[in-house]
């Protein structure tokens, strides 16, 4: 018989805090790096060339997307290598590229050279993705709300700080500034993943892994994991169809005047200040009522909050509806990956988390049809589409839970 233990993780060591520390400042650090380069690149590539209106958006878009396309042809295959080798090797391989490819997009000299380097960016991508695989592995059930939460914080936290330091940065040296020091601080979070993280993982044989079709069959509830695919996908899509704009939208609310930079960089982190204020608080809720509700909860109140988004014509009131949009968020993403953590068996965590990060696809069509719209109509219109999105997902989630309780 086989050791049931091949491919899967041991009993929660008592030593395991250096492990969950590094891996949640790791985290941090590839948050506040994306959110400290990221909002800024439209205004990057407008320095590039002389575009036009529609042509900026579109360039934006692509810059944006072109990580999310090949992170969803690729992280099957990254996921199955996880499964066999383990999510610290994983973890290395994504901060080490991040570090080579942020890098050298401070060194583009066209839009194209951004948008290469993005793709081949998020072909070797995932060190969040791996991380919380990880950290899934290595905690208690009745724990995994809470450190869900917790890891989902780091990213969220580096969101937070990264616009303000990026939009200062950019402010005083151009925008080229916050790729440099980006690629130097996931440089720093390579080396401390490669000898601080601890993983108690057995490597497994390629022949002795069974196949996902099998494993799915030990799902009670196999549709709630496809929904949940699908609510990542639609979460991702409604994030990253606003993000492209956000720093235009502020430069046409200011008329083109004052320090726009600062001030997209204000209004691109509130949402994640009030999920940083929300996601302790999130994160012990879900361990005492599931996740679940907290999901569904989530989910009808981001979609409220986009209908004054779609009607203020300032930043500052633009900035405070996204702050209370960043609580709403707590419940959103790491609901969605505690469900899967309970449900999917632990063997199978690398695969199901890989595939559910081929499904932040959404950002694809977030990012292409958030700058097709805000450059046919409007940047308001774009806040419309994403607020319906949100609800549809609210039904969607809704009605696969009241069928799983009425089969039950």
């Amino acid at each position: 018989m086989e050791d049931s233990n091949i491919g899967t993780h041991h009993e929660l060591p008592s030593k395991w805090h250096q492990t969950f520390y590094t891996l949640w400042l790791g985290c941090f650090v590839t948050g506040m790096g994306y959110s400290m380069t990221m909002p800024f690149v439209s205004l990057f590539i407008n320095e590039l060339g002389n575009f036009s209106r529609f042509e900026l958006n579109l360039y934006s878009g692509m810059a944006f997307a072109a990580t999310f396309i090949s992170q969803a042809i690729v992280s099957p295959y990254w996921g199955s290598l996880a499964d066999r080798k383990g999510r610290k090797l994983m973890c290395m391989r994504a901060s080490g590229v991040m570090a080579c490819t942020i890098f050298i997009t401070g060194l583009s000299v066209n839009v194209w050279m951004i948008i290469g380097m993005r793709f081949l960016q998020g072909a070797f991508s995932g060190y969040i993705n791996n991380s919380i695989a990880l950290m899934a592995g290595e905690t208690p059930h009745s724990k995994s709300g809470w450190v869900m939460s917790a890891m989902t914080t780091a990213g969220v936290t580096g969101n937070l700080i990264g616009p303000l330091l990026g939009g200062a940065l950019s402010g005083a040296w151009g925008y080229r500034i916050p790729f440099f020091i980006t690629g130097g601080l996931m440089f720093g979070v390579f080396i401390a993943t490669s000898f601080l993280v601890k993983e108690k993982f057995t490597p497994i044989k390629k022949e002795n892994m069974k196949p996902m079709q099998a494993l799915m069959g030990q799902i009670d509830n196999r549709q709630l994991i496809v929904v949940m695919f699908i609510t990542t996908m639609l979460v991702q899509s409604s994030v990253m169809s606003i993000n492209p704009i956000v720093s235009l939208y502020v430069k046409e609310m200011m008329h083109d005047t004052g320090n726009i930079a600062f001030v997209a960089g204000i209004v691109a982190a509130t949402p994640g200040l009030g999920n940083l204020v929300a996601a302790s608080k999130v994160g012990h809720t879900m361990d005492r009522i599931g996740p679940k509700k907290v999901l569904t909860t989530g989910l009808i109140v981001a979609a409220v909050l986009f209908i004054p988004m779609t009607l203020t014509n300032s930043p500052w009131m633009l900035a405070f509806w996204r702050f209370l949009l960043g609580f709403a968020n707590a419940a959103l993403m790491p609901a969605a990956q505690t469900i899967l953590t309970l449900e999917v068996p632990t063997e199978a965590f690398g695969r199901i988390f890989s595939y559910n990060q081929s499904f932040h696809a959404g950002s694809v069509l977030g990012a292409l049809l958030g700058s097709t719209i805000s450059g046919l109509f409007s940047y308001s219109a774009v806040f419309a589409i994403t607020g319906c999105t949100l609800l549809l997902d609210f039904l969607l989630v809704y009605l696969t839970q009241h069928r799983a309780k009425t089969i039950n």
